[in-house]
């Protein structure tokens, strides 16, 4: 009886075994109707709004095509390239005025975080209140916010009559070439609260025993920013750097705000670079090729270009900045 019983077991364990190994060796058939129908949305959404755009521009960039128009689409080849290199005035404007974004909004803004934040670490009372504070212009909609510095940074409005009441004659901030852009970087700086947020949070993350050990030696709060907090918040440093970088590089919506909302006494022609093309940045000029003057084809041959620059900015960047970031453990 035990014997029948025992090869019975062995019986139940062997066909357990070899069902087993058949569903490792033929893997249960999963309905793959099911799993695309999970991943149609995506999919769908990937294929519309993503790829189908991408190659459709990349197409467009070698053709002669223009948006609305009956006019046959000609390939060109790379015509369109040529003539932003060669014919284009308005494009070397405004690559010229996003390099100066780039090179002095980006690094300001992120030291003007920096600085805020280590300041704000350093209060002992109400540091929650003043970090909220500091935080909520970054909740403003950027068009509200250009709306609202426009009426701060008019000739003659609230800004300009408060520095005449101690003798100063307010600059024409929007209205005058020289200080258009600077402007613009006040209003960056102006709502820079969500990267203090982060900076903030990386200076309160370092430990305090390398504070204490420099008290010890005597150490002062230049000394520990520099060699202590520095390094410690060096990732994050960078990534607003990056971040910054690619942001300025399609810098647009404050700008449009402020070229047509500032435009009293331009003409049509320079509505989006106004004054005297000195808001004139690519993307503005690619909005102004592709939706005011139809140019498809060469609206997507900028838009290319900028794809390619910000690719090779964000890989140089990258390269560079292995030298200078120091992550938790010693890895770089």
């Amino acid at each position: 009886m035990a014997t029948t019983v025992a090869r019975a077991g062995d019986a139940v364990s062997g066909a357990r075994g070899r069902s087993a190994q058949r569903t490792r060796r033929h893997p249960s058939k999963t309905r793959w109707w099911v799993v695309l129908a999970f991943l149609s949305p995506f999919v769908i959404g990937l294929a519309t709004f993503v790829l189908y755009p991408v190659a459709a521009t990349l197409y467009y960039s070698l053709t002669n095509f223009q948006a609305g128009s009956y006019r046959p689409v000609r390939f060109v080849g790379l015509n369109n390239y040529r003539t932003l290199f060669t014919r284009s005035d308005n494009f070397w404007i405004a690559v010229r005025n996003t390099v100066w974004m780039v090179v002095v909004m980006v690094p300001l803004r992120t030291a003007w975080a920096m600085l805020t934040a280590w300041v704000i670490t350093r209060v002992k009372r109400g540091r929650n209140v003043y970090r909220t504070l500091y935080f909520l212009p970054s909740m403003v909609p950027p068009v509200a916010a250009a709306l609202s510095f426009i009426v701060l940074l008019n000739p003659v409005g609230p800004l300009n009559r408060l520095m005449g009441l101690v003798g100063i004659d307010g600059p024409g901030w929007f209205s005058d070439p020289a200080w258009s852009k600077p402007s613009l970087v006040l209003m960056a700086l102006w709502a820079a609260g969500n990267t203090m947020v982060i900076f903030s949070a990386a200076m309160l993350d370092v430990p305090r025993e390398l504070y204490e050990a420099a008290d010890l030696d005597g150490a002062g709060a230049f000394r520990k920013f520099r060699s202590i907090t520095l390094p410690a918040i060096s990732p994050v440093i960078y990534f607003s750097l990056l971040t910054g970088m690619i942001y300025a590089f399609q810098y647009f919506t404050e700008a449009f705000v402020v070229s047509g909302s500032a435009n009293v006494e331009a003409s049509s022609n320079e509505l989006l670079g106004y004054p005297a093309r000195s808001l004139l940045f690519y993307s503005t000029e690619l909005y102004q090729q592709g939706f005011s003057y139809f140019k498809t084809g060469y609206a997507s041959a900028m838009a290319w270009l900028l794809f390619l620059a910000i690719f090779a900015a964000t890989v140089v960047f990258i390269r560079v900045s292995r030298r200078f970031v120091h992550y938790a453990g010693g890895d770089r």
